[in-house]
């Protein structure tokens, strides 16, 4: 066995051993508004109407095979009101030094097989991934338990963001990634905004996959990170006239930022699970998110 395969898997057991150890913080940020509940119920309503007869089986997205091989583990990244939260951390197995890290936000059907073959194909194009899990364990078969768990993070969205928080503390501390992203669809992808909120001076990149965005520059103003949006013309629960107003906020505040918009496409076009698959947009968006975060993160090439 060579002197590199055994590196791998002693930093890969070493940050095992380390995420044992890891242990709660207390939560910083501002608190939710009741507006920002509302919005955030509306949203539900919304992609509860958009998947009405979707189904949690895996897309075209999640059969793409990775392009190397990659080692991959669950462990605790975090502990959240005295509970353990386990992610899905993988890297590409050449790896030797750490490389840049994205935080990976599941769609409305939570942390399944079909994300994790989506971090699998991140991480093989040259990134340290952790799949964060915000629905506390729990995977959804149908749409109404989806929509049971997506309600519950609105009414309670403080320990979501504690749970990215220590995501971000994760990767950045115990993996000592040199760089952050975050991406997300869905649900995941108005987290992959909020993760953009909750670290202002430190995100190095945020993708959107059809996330619910604002127009509200008070809250966009603090974000240094470099946004890339990827939207459906055809969406009706992320109406185009908000990704609009969205992206006239960003403009106005002369952020750094990428809004696509695809025609004839609509909802959850990309999503890992799901019948909306569109192939032909899905792999442009996927070229435009390696593109975008190769050059926000530099990642090695190697």
């Amino acid at each position: 066995m060579s002197v590199r395969k055994n590196s791998r898997r002693a930093l890969c057991a070493g940050l095992i051993a380390v995420s044992w150890m890891v242990a709660a913080c207390d939560p910083s940020g501002t608190s939710p508004t009741v507006g920002d509940k509302a919005a955030g119920r509306a949203n539900v309503q919304a992609m509860a109407r958009e998947h009405a007869s979707d189904t949690s089986d895996l897309s075209g997205a999640a059969l793409i095979a990775p392009i190397r091989p990659v080692i991959s583990e669950f462990l605790p990244y975090a502990e959240v009101q005295e509970e353990l939260v386990y992610g899905y951390f993988v890297f590409p197995s050449n790896m030797i030094d750490p490389l840049p890290a994205i935080i990976v936000i599941h769609e409305w059907w939570g942390l399944n097989d079909n994300v994790r073959a989506m971090a699998n194909r991140l991480a093989a194009e040259g990134y340290i991934v952790l799949a964060i899990d915000l629905f506390g364990g729990k995977t959804a078969v149908n749409p109404a338990e989806a929509r049971k768990m997506m309600i519950s993070v609105v009414e309670n969205p403080e320990r979501a963001a504690e749970n990215i928080r220590q995501a971000y503390d994760f990767v950045d501390e115990t993996a000592g990634a040199p760089s952050i992203g975050s991406l997300g669809w869905c649900f995941g992808g108005g987290w992959s905004l909020n993760t953009a909120m909750l670290f202002p001076d430190k995100l190095d990149a945020s993708v959107i996959y059809y996330g619910q965005v604002t127009e509200d520059e008070d809250k966009l103003r603090p974000i240094s990170a470099p946004i890339l949006g990827l939207f459906a013309a055809e969406d009706r629960g992320i109406p185009i006239e908000s990704v609009h107003a969205f992206e006239q906020s960003l403009e106005r505040l002369r952020k750094d930022f990428e809004i696509h918009i695809y025609p004839n496409v609509g909802h959850a076009f990309a999503n890992p699970t799901g019948r909306n698959y569109n192939a032909e947009a899905a792999e442009d968006a996927w070229q435009k998110t390696l593109d975008f975060l190769s050059q926000k993160l530099s990642p090695d090439p190697s």
